[in-house]
């Protein structure tokens, strides 16, 4: 009988044997020796973790302070249900492994901004990548990279676009160089008195109604004071309703604290702002209701006794009497919590604050909101809507933040060959009609940027005993070479040191709030030859230092001057012939600015030099319109006739 051969399976191939013939050998060896550092792990993280944990990084470390909640699901890939409540960093390092054992994944429950997190720490890290929703927290990690000079690779999602950055000290430009929008503020006023829009009544209802009668105090963050001086005797108003929901807050739970809150927020208020004629000129005024007359309709048109199915629809937007339903019965159980958590003893627990995913306060809001809007003559919205505006929900994609994810990796491995030359500047914006993905070159470090346009040190400090005269004496002027400047020392909080301000030179830094990783900001107030401001990041030293209790991390120290300022050229003032302006032709539609070449100013003995050559141009034969452009030689001039 013929002997029929066994098929012999093909072995089976690892993740690293496929980087390897990807990648390459050298790179694919290098990646495995990496250390990085992923800093957040919610959208953009838990794909960026997934693409780094199968690309083989040797070491990575996440950090992540929020835990995991319902609406995150949707997107965040790595999470189930059975997830809700934990810790994002601790589940992301858990499910994660799985791809990939090899890897040792590292997971931090905290905020990237405690002091375990010092620039040492940073400086281990042969990449790092930002995956946060918030500014504070991405300025910090630029801030710490930079200081650190561990290349940062930035990254954000809003909706269908994205944005990935790559950010080196000294090659491109950081977070900071382009100024940012500042959270959105409203007038006091504006939210108080005389609201015209949905998000007016939603901002009143979190920051302002929820606080007063369950929270801390007003949120101040949400409302823009610069007007309060034009609205004095308004804000005085304002200031006398505050006390009266205070006494108010005093009857949480009694049977009459509900009618006591509606028509104290929706009647008194409103009448009173009914009787000030002028505010409503060109304006309709709102129109106050009355709880028992309210309540009466919700009863009449069988809304009371369908409560449960009118909260549990979120989608649809609630009739007033829908809305008087929910306010109560989302009241009624805020006030339960209270009192729970007064009996109980717990006075962290008696102080309620709005969060998206806490149906109480959202319910309370969206009801506040929507009677509000009401007596406005505003437009209501669903609590589905309401929630979207108050959590400051931007849409996430989840594709967008795979897509985003993915490109951080691929600029990665151009980081790890050191390629910044390669790197690229990449935006997702899939409306454009030219195409979905945009990149460009990385723009170069902005010279007036507060944090990369400076120029950063490191100081080794015996906080035991260093003083703030040992840091001007003996380490700013006589160290790093200022001499005998003006100049002023600063941190965050405000000048420590100038001329002026000695007071403080006998005290040591410890007693004046400086720590390790605290940066002091020198500014060099020399008129003549300035130096660039220099920030210094204090570093605590491990070794005791005999001389001097400030010493630098590196032994030689040259701080750059700051660029002199060339100034305008004259144009007025001058005689006929003193001043020839030189323009330089177009190229590549540059702007006017850029390509115009400095003015010369001409020597008293050429002039008739000069003279007799614009005579002879004038005096040749040319076909050329009066106003062209002409070419003087010798000295290159060109100047319009």
């Amino acid at each position: 009988m013929p002997v029929v051969p066994v098929p012999v399976s093909a072995p089976s191939r690892t993740c690293d044997s496929y980087n390897s013939q990807s990648l390459g050998r050298g790179l694919n060896a290098h990646i495995k020796q990496s250390r990085v550092l992923m800093v957040g792990a919610g959208g953009i993280g838990c794909e960026l973790l997934k693409n780094l944990v199968m690309t083989g990084f040797g070491e990575i470390h996440i950090v992540d302070l929020d835990t995991i909640d319902l609406s995150n699901l949707n997107r965040q890939f790595l999470f189930r249900h059975e997830h809700i409540k934990k810790s994002k960093a601790l589940v992301a390092k858990e499910v994660a492994q799985k791809f990939n054992p090899a890897v040792n994944i590292v997971a931090h429950h905290a905020n990237i901004k405690d002091a375990q997190f010092n620039i040492e720490w940073f400086s281990g890290f042969t990449i790092v990548f930002n995956a946060l929703d918030n500014l504070e927290a991405r300025r910090h990690v630029n801030k710490m990279c930079l200081v650190a000079d561990v290349p940062l690779i930035e990254s954000g999602t809003t909706g269908f676009n994205g944005q990935v950055q790559v950010i080196k000290k000294g090659v491109t430009a950081c977070y900071d160089c382009t100024p940012k929008d500042t959270p959105k503020t409203f007038p006091v006023c504006t939210i108080r008195s005389t609201p015209s829009q949905p998000i007016h009544c939603i901002v009143w209802g979190k920051s302002y109604l929820l606080n007063e009668i369950f929270g801390t105090s007003e949120d101040e963050s949400a409302f823009d004071h610069s007007s309060d001086a034009v609205n004095a005797q308004e804000i005085a108003e304002l200031r006398r309703e505050s006390e009266a929901l205070k006494q108010i807050r005093e009857s949480v739970g009694t049977p009459e604290f509900t009618e006591m809150l509606f028509n104290k927020v929706f009647k008194t208020d409103i009448v009173r702002l009914r009787s000030m004629e002028d505010m409503w000129k060109n304006r309709k005024p709102p129109e106050p209701l009355d709880y028992s007359d309210l309540l009466e309709k919700a009863k009449a048109s069988g809304v009371l006794a369908a409560k449960d199915a009118v909260i549990n629809d979120g989608q649809k937007v609630w009739s007033l009497e829908e809305n008087l339903v929910v306010f109560t019965d989302s009241l009624n159980r805020l006030s339960q919590r209270i009192l729970d958590a007064k009996a109980a003893g717990s006075s962290d627990d008696a102080i309620i604050t709005f969060d998206k995913d806490d149906e109480d306060t959202l319910d309370f809001v969206a009801a506040s909101a929507n009677i509000r809007s009401t007596l406005f003559d505003i437009d209501r919205k669903s609590k589905f809507d309401i929630k979207q505006m108050a959590g400051n929900i931007i849409p996430a994609i989840a594709t967008t933040n795979a897509i985003v994810a993915g490109l951080c990796v691929l600029e990665s491995l151009k980081v790890l060959r050191g390629e910044y030359d390669q790197a690229k500047e990449v935006f997702l914006t899939p409306f454009v009609p030219a195409r979905l993905l945009a990149s460009d070159k990385p723009r170069g470090p902005n010279p007036d940027c507060p944090v990369c346009g400076v120029f950063q040190i490191r100081a080794n400090v015996d906080l035991s005993r260093a003083t703030l005269n040992d840091l001007v004496e003996d380490f700013v002027r006589l160290k790093l070479g200022y001499g005998e400047k003006d100049i002023s020392i600063s941190n965050e909080v405000g000048i420590l040191y100038d001329p002026d301000e000695t007071e403080n030179l006998d005290k040591k830094l410890i007693e004046l709030g400086i720590k390790s990783d605290s940066f002091l900001t020198i500014t060099d107030e020399d008129d003549e030859v300035p130096y660039v401001n220099v920030v210094i990041a204090i570093q605590e030293s491990k070794d005791p230092l005999e001389n001097c209790p400030i010493k630098g991390a590196s032994e030689e120290i040259k701080i750059p001057t700051k660029p002199r300022k060339t100034p305008a050229p004259e144009t007025n003032g001058g005689s006929k012939g003193d001043i020839v302006e030189m323009i330089a032709p177009e190229s590549n539609g540059a702007n006017a600015t850029n390509s115009t070449v400095p003015a010369k100013r001409s020597r008293p003995e050429e002039e008739d030099d000069s003279m007799a050559k614009k005579a002879k141009r004038s005096a040749a034969p040319s076909s050329a319109n009066d106003d062209e452009v002409i070419l003087i030689e010798d000295d290159g001039a060109i100047v319009i006739d």
